[in-house]
């Protein structure tokens, strides 16, 4: 796990980051209904999670970069034994000062009126504008309460920035706290799709396979960290496919796109494989296709190569592929430049990863693509999708989705990839279905 001092370093780093005349504010992710009056399992909003490790509702926190009584304030919800008892216990001002590291706490009944005083006086707000519309007009109304006083001498912020701004930059590069995480994160996704595997036959459902997903997720206290896809036959085509109902058919591929959350870290892998066991002519020579593009775009994955360079390899493997088989007619040159390929190949090849899945960081800088540098995360995905009624193309191509995910670390050396623990290669994946 993250320590409390790895928070406390986290939330200097911002502050000497943002300065001095600065004031830094951040709610927690509110409850959200699911029906009535029950709600969903309760996430904490990652930003606040990664400055914090505090993980109730109702709390904000405030740095105050060179406060003399204290830089790092929380207010959370008091103790109360009542409402603990249906709950669940909570940390309370003092728990948020023992455990969690922060130099004072306040109950969040006390936030309307402490606040003003904390942004007077503070040149500059670093907040999420636009992301909490309540929240939005409740800083806008302290604020305005300073400037009300300036006849009185009051010096209110002048000043409005996007925290995002500073805080993703952190975000992007992993500590070695985080990268044993999302190990173990990968671990536990990997053991999960090998499940997968096992639980798909002929004759079955796509929920099927999906439960098999969910029992190793919670068997090792994670959960999912998106809804799984699970697409067989023609819903392999569809990219966001999560219905997961329909019948798993003999003769069809099916796509599993799933990934595990532990301690908030995300895994992200895809892996397509025959419903029976056997890959056909026809998905065998578009898997080793992708198979090839993946392994083009892991290639350009080490410090000092553009992060876009692992996506212009895999595009550029892919057409060939596309152009060999027939799929695609002309020359490399002209089905590059025209993007026919993005007939049966329409997203990136990678994202960012950490506690989100689409993990936060800017993939430009100064309007140039960024290099690549150690403890980045990302992951290469790359596939083809020739859905059912597909003009111009052979029946026999038609209904064939392939996508291969992994997880990858750029290391100083190079790349690690995290989730190596699961089969891709044709003969490893037929090799695991056969002990069905």
């Amino acid at each position: 796990m993250v320590k409390a001092a790895e928070f406390a370093r986290r939330r200097k780093q911002l502050m000497r980051m943002a300065d001095d005349d600065a004031i830094i504010i951040l709610p927690s992710a509110p409850l959200r209904v699911r029906s009535h009056d029950t709600h969903f399992p309760y996430r904490q909003d990652s930003d606040f999670w990664y400055m914090s490790g505090f993980p109730e509702p109702e709390a904000v926190l405030v740095l105050v970069p060179g406060r003399k009584h204290g830089e790092t304030l929380l207010f959370c919800r008091e103790r109360d034994a009542e409402r603990e008892a249906w709950d669940g216990p909570r940390a309370g001002p003092e728990g948020a000062v023992d455990r969690h590291g922060f130099d004072d706490a306040y109950p969040i009944a006390d936030l309307d009126e402490i606040l003003p005083g904390l942004l007077e006086g503070r040149s500059r707000v670093y907040y999420h504008f636009g992301r909490d519309t309540e929240f939005d007009l409740k800083l806008i109304g302290w604020v305005n309460r300073v400037r009300s006083q300036v006849r009185q001498g009051a010096q209110p912020p002048h000043e409005f920035l996007e925290l995002g701004h500073l805080l993703h930059e952190l975000r992007l590069f992993k500590s070695a706290a985080e990268i044993r995480l999302m190990r173990e994160s990968a671990r536990i996704a990997c053991e999960a799709q090998r499940a997968a595997m096992l639980a798909t036959r002929p004759g079955g459902r796509e929920y099927e396979v999906e439960a098999a997903l969910h029992y190793v997720y919670r068997r090792n206290n994670a959960v999912a960290a998106y809804e799984p896809i699970v697409g067989s036959g023609p819903n392999a085509c569809v990219l966001h496919y999560r219905d997961n109902n329909a019948p798993t058919a003999d003769g069809d591929l099916l796509l599993c796109d799933a990934g595990a959350e532990y301690a908030s870290y995300a895994s992200d892998i895809t892996r397509t494989w025959p419903v029976n066991g056997r890959y056909s002519k026809e998905q065998r020579a578009l898997y080793d296709v992708v198979m090839a593009a993946q392994s083009a775009a892991l290639d350009q994955a080490r410090p000092g190569q553009p992060w876009i360079a692992g996506h212009d390899a895999a595009v550029q493997v892919l057409t060939e592929g596309l152009l060999s088989l027939g799929l695609l007619k002309g020359s490399l040159k002209s089905a590059l430049a025209s993007g026919a390929y993005k007939k049966f190949y329409r997203h990136k090849t990678g994202h960012w990863l950490g506690l989100d899945v689409h993990d936060v960081g800017e993939y430009k800088l100064a309007g140039e693509f960024r290099e690549l540098e150690p403890g980045m995360v990302f992951t290469i995905e790359p596939g083809l999708y020739i859905a059912p009624g597909t003009k111009g193309v052979p029946a026999k191509w038609q209904g064939i989705g392939i996508r291969i995910e992994d997880d990858v670390l750029v290391t100083g050396e190079g790349h690690e990839v995290l989730t190596e623990g699961v089969p891709k290669a044709v003969g490893e994946i037929e090799a695991l279905l056969a002990q069905r």
